[in-house]
């Protein structure tokens, strides 16, 4: 169904609905008809003003694509879902034209329904008018606005006081199939009832058998459900979401998940100790640089990780590998028995890095589905459990993973690896890990991995806004004020105490005996711990002269050098000719090359920050000489920001046309936009970097999900690679065969994370890490 038929369909069920509740009955019946004559005549005043819109958007959003076998981006990711919003009221009407005459019809209820998606639609008009300020202040192929002023903050502003709770009452989930939308119901069901109970310091397990009791009604209230969903996510901390996601951690629904996945022979929980080794230089094997145990914010201490292997293989029943295993409890995880057979070590070898925000889950959460890929892979997978913020900020995470990943390569014999092959593989914050392990790998001059595969990776951790990150709307497991939590806790720059909340109160809530009045919630303090980092620096060392390193690694690590980032996390540069000091250990750190969380160490005056590099080295744009067609397509739909009204004085401009105003909250968010340095910095933004340290990457296969707020991220970080000629494949998870029901086509298919979790479970995930598998 094209867009003109789509519109014309709602405009003739909306007017014959209207005209049939307008005879005028009386009583609750005659209130519910007006209400429902009401909702259809907004429902037709909103799409009178959308459908021009989409019609522009349809005709441009193309241009912004990775490539025109890949029609992604988040404008297009916009118009689908309001197309799909759409087709709901259109099949709601439909349904009310077939069923309004029958005895059992329920005109109250059906009224709720159709003034929910009113509002939804009042919400989608107000996001794609920023949508299409987007489209005035970007650039031509960008879909970032690179600034966390103007624009981004206004997003930020709208955010903080647009009504959300309409997108998780009635409409919850509706831009998905029908399929997911149950599971997404019971996430926000168990979520509300979940932050009705928590408390500070109180087990997961704990909270949610209170939750249990609690929860009835949010299931049978849509509107009450809606109202909780966003007091909890506009105002509860990182502590509560941590706590929340890590219900899977607990050790009966762990257990439950190990006993209906596949069974592995070897399932190792590790704990490595922090000892100072070297490894040899990959341009020059006589040259071997020092790596030392990671010490940003905590100190030193053992990096955890998870062995899975679904042979056993040689070494991976070794005293020193046992003497590193640490106690989980329950069952033995290494399984022994008098027939199990031995292989030879595979000479492939995955890492991977989990999700969760970089707050929360560990390899336990993840396990299921490396145990499937163990099996169909036919390799061992180390898992790495690094240290989660807000206790341990950037950039402990990548300093444990790093770590993790040049212990694998010394300690190859006791994985069952030979050493030959290695991928690095991650979701959301871990396909972040992936990509700045391998620029450190890069940076320190040690062997880079074969190959990358991330899943929907967070590669701008900036508040710049993005028409895929508009979406953070009306996510269900990603919205704004959550997702902003998290970044800024990575940062270090998160608040350090918990808000205190008074529960909201509506009409909807005064009508209905079912609403009860939460307690505050106690105010608490996150104790951050902010230590003086050590100053260890890893230093190279050869007995003899080096070779000359080749021209590829020497460029990345001079481009690293040359740098200079703006952050607290950057050492003063260091020599880096290894004629220098030619009877002597030979230093081949340039400056990241050190201990990226140094704070001894002050910024050089004359170091430039990194958005006063020239524009070549970090830009986002790949078309010098624009179209001038493509310049008046956009033009079309692009609109500046608005007038305001003559004589008056706000705080903010107007952020949308005169006459038109999307519906507030009750209760406003408290968001900031935060300008710290620490989330420009490459390692944290691998976005942000210079393509001089892009080029040193291997091949990066980037899986994304079309309704996912990541979604930008992705297409531009797989736009950078590709403009530098670095080998980049770009794919999204399928879904023709879960698309809507009622002839929608891919307009409410799922592309969510747990979609691209099942895509990477099946058997595409083989030929995503074909390579490891390559002369296996």
């Amino acid at each position: 169904m094209d867009t003109k038929a789509v519109f014309a369909a709602l405009y003739g069920v909306c007017e014959e609905n209207a005209a049939f509740f307008s005879g005028g009955a009386k009583g609750s019946q005659g209130d519910a008809a007006r209400r429902l004559v009401e909702a259809m005549k907004q429902i037709q005043e909103h799409a009178r003003s959308l459908e021009p819109v989409i019609s522009g958007f349809a005709n441009v959003y193309h241009h912004f694509d990775f490539d025109p076998h890949i029609p992604a981006n988040g404008y297009r990711s916009l118009v689908k879902v309001v197309r799909c919003c759409l087709l709901h009221i259109i099949h709601k009407g439909r349904y009310i034209t077939a069923n309004r005459r029958s005895i059992f019809f329920r005109a109250a209820h059906n009224a709720g329904e159709m003034e929910a998606y009113c509002n939804a639609l009042c919400q989608l008009r107000a996001l794609l008018y920023l949508a299409q300020r987007m489209l005035h202040d970007n650039s031509h192929g960008n879909l970032f606005f690179q600034d966390e002023s103007g624009l981004s903050e206004s997003f930020v502003r709208e955010y903080a006081s647009m009504h959300k709770g309409c997108f998780y009452g009635r409409c919850l989930g509706f831009q998905f199939t029908p399929a997911i939308r149950p599971f997404l119901q019971t996430i926000a069901i168990g979520l509300v009832a979940f932050g009705e109970n928590y408390k500070r310091h109180q087990s997961g397990i704990g909270v949610a058998a209170s939750s249990f009791f609690t929860s009835g009604k949010y299931a049978i209230d849509p509107e009450l459900r809606g109202t909780e969903f966003d007091r909890i996510t506009q105002n509860l901390d990182v502590h509560f979401w941590k706590t929340f996601w890590n219900i899977t951690e607990t050790e009966v629904l762990s257990s439950l998940a190990s006993m209906t996945s596949t069974q592995v022979k070897v399932n190792r929980a590790l704990s490595v100790p922090p000892a100072t080794f070297d490894l040899p230089l990959a341009a020059n094997h006589r040259a071997s640089v020092t790596i030392a145990p990671p010490s940003a914010h905590i100190g030193t201490a053992p990096v955890q990780m998870r062995l899975i292997s679904y042979d056993l293989r040689e070494g991976q029943d070794s005293e020193t590998l046992l003497s590193l295993s640490r106690s989980e409890g329950g069952a033995i995880s290494l399984s022994l028995g008098l027939k199990t057979k031995r292989l030879p070590s595979s000479p492939c070898l995955l890492i991977h890095f989990h999700g969760g925000g970089f707050v929360a889950q560990t390899s336990k959460s993840h396990e299921p589905y490396l145990k499937s890929w163990s099996q169909d892979l036919g390799v061992p997978i180390l898992s790495v459990d690094y240290s989660l913020a807000p206790e341990a900020p950037f950039p402990r995470a990548l300093e444990e993973c790093f770590y993790a990943y040049c212990w694998a390569l010394r300690n190859h014999h006791l994985l069952g690896w030979t050493g030959e092959k290695v991928c690095l593989a991650g979701d959301s914050a871990g396909g972040n890990l992936c990509v700045t392990t391998s620029m450190r790998a890069a940076a320190f001059g040690v062997r880079m991995p074969d190959g990358i595969v991330a899943a929907y990776p967070a590669t701008l951790l900036t508040a710049y806004a993005s028409p895929s990150r508009l979406l953070t709307l009306m996510d269900p497991l990603l919205p704004l004020s959550v997702l902003s939590r998290c970044l800024s806790a990575y940062a270090g720059s998160g608040p350090q105490t918990e808000k205190q909340v008074e529960k909201v109160s509506t009409l909807s809530l005064v009508r209905r005996d079912t609403a009860l009045l939460l307690r505050d919630f106690r105010q608490g303090a996150s104790n951050w711990i902010h230590s003086l980092l050590d100053s260890t620096r890893a230093s190279a060392s050869t007995s003899t002269a080096p070779e000359a390193p080749t021209e590829a690694t020497d460029a990345v690590r001079k481009s690293i050098s040359e740098a200079n980032i703006s952050s607290p996390h950057t050492d003063p540069p260091v020599p880096t000719d290894l004629s220098e000091f030619p009877n002597r250990k030979l230093s081949v750190k340039s400056q990241t090359c050190q201990n990226l969380g140094s704070h001894n160490n002050p910024i050089p005056s004359s170091a430039p920050l990194l958005s006063e590099r020239a524009p070549e080295d970090v830009s986002f744009f790949f078309a010098k000489d624009e179209d001038p067609s493509v310049i008046t397509d956009l033009s079309s739909v692009a609109i500046p920001p608005p007038a305001g009204e003559e004589g008056s004085q706000q705080e903010h401009p107007r952020e949308f046309p005169l006459g038109f105003e999307p519906l507030r909250s009750e209760q406003l968010a408290e968001m900031k936009v935060e300008s710290s340095p620490v989330v420009k910095d490459p390692f944290c933004s691998p976005l942000l970097a210079p393509d001089s340290m892009l080029k040193g990457l291997p091949p990066v296969h980037i899986v994304a999900c079309a309704l996912d707020p990541m979604l930008d991220d992705s297409v531009m970080f797989a736009k950078r690679l590709r403009n530098i000629d670095q080998p980049v494949t770009l794919e999204f998870a399928p879904s023709s065969h879960r698309t809507h029901p009622q002839s929608h086509g891919s307009t409410a298919s799922w592309n969510g994370p747990t979609g691209v979790c099942q895509h990477l479970q099946g058997k595409p995930v083989l030929s995503l890490l074909a390579p490891l598998r390559e002369e296996s």
